[in-house]
């Protein structure tokens, strides 16, 4: 039986961070958390703002120095993950490639090229690098899930990762703004063609899973809504009353989401409410 285990990218700030610490608190599972530098400094921020025991939540969380825009260190964090979740006896069963940076423009004349380059690598390149490396550890056709559903074939593991589907999950952040049909304020140039981006990619990365994975895995892209994090910060202003939402109320919904869904909707991008985004 293969051992499950998570996967949280980047985790110092904003979602991933309230993410790492909602799993640490409602999950028995280890997980893998990322940072571009000062790792202890994070895991220190995960665990006290969780309320949480050193003691008992720390020996399950392992953070690890990552830059996605730097494939080697994706390279390495990968090489440690493997040390530590042999793909023999383990198995990622849920996976968040969260990335994000924003340069917003207005119009052509404010698109600077270094700035869209940095957006397209973070938000678009960055989770490709991510599924190269460590999408390896989904599962596999051949592994064995039964860890996680008893004889009856209820759910076996007592928390809330036994709410979830028994098929791995990898996410990728998007955004309602990487769809082309519903462009109707343009702008924001850059930004929209890395989550379009996104949504093709995670697309193209499920095509591969259902060959190597049958239904053990599948990938889907989210638009979480907008969250009140830094990336937002300049805009909370202009968001309608109740549709700005705490970082943690965004992850509530999207693991709301992923449990929702199941094999056939693999592939294609989801809002917070559970609707689809359309292309």
């Amino acid at each position: 039986m293969s051992k499950p285990w998570i996967f949280v990218s980047p985790s110092n700030r904003g979602i991933g961070h309230a993410l790492t610490r909602h799993l640490l608190r409602t999950t028995t599972l280890p997980i893998i958390a990322t940072a571009r530098a000062d790792t202890s400094r994070v895991k220190d921020s995960i665990l006290s703002s969780s309320n949480s025991d050193h003691i008992e939540y720390g020996p399950r969380l392992h953070v690890m120095q990552l830059d996605v825009t730097d494939e080697s260190s994706i390279e390495a964090a990968s090489s440690k993950a493997a040390e530590l979740f042999p793909p023999r006896t383990h198995h990622l069963h849920l996976g968040f490639a969260l990335p994000g940076i924003l340069h917003p423009e207005k119009s052509p004349k404010q698109v600077h090229y270094e700035g869209a380059l940095e957006t397209l690598k973070v938000n678009t390149l960055g989770p490709l690098m991510l599924m190269k490396w460590f999408g390896e550890f989904l599962p596999r056709k051949g592994t064995d899930l039964s860890q996680l559903r008893s004889q009856d074939g209820s759910p076996a593991v007592g928390d809330e990762i036994s709410r979830l589907p028994q098929h791995a999950t990898w996410l990728t952040n998007s955004g309602r703004v990487g769809s082309t049909s519903d462009n109707r304020l343009g702008g924001w140039y850059s930004y929209r063609a890395s989550k379009a981006g996104v949504n093709s990619i995670t697309k193209s990365f499920d095509l591969y899973l259902q060959t190597r994975s049958a239904e053990k895995a599948v990938a889907m892209a989210y638009h979480p809504g907008t969250v009140k994090t830094g990336l937002s910060e300049e805009f909370w202003g202009n968001v309608r009353e109740g549709k700005l939402f705490s970082p943690e109320f965004a992850v509530e919904k999207m693991l709301e989401m992923v449990a929702g869904r199941k094999a056939k909707d693999r592939g294609r991008c989801w809002d917070w409410k559970g609707e689809e985004v359309l292309p």
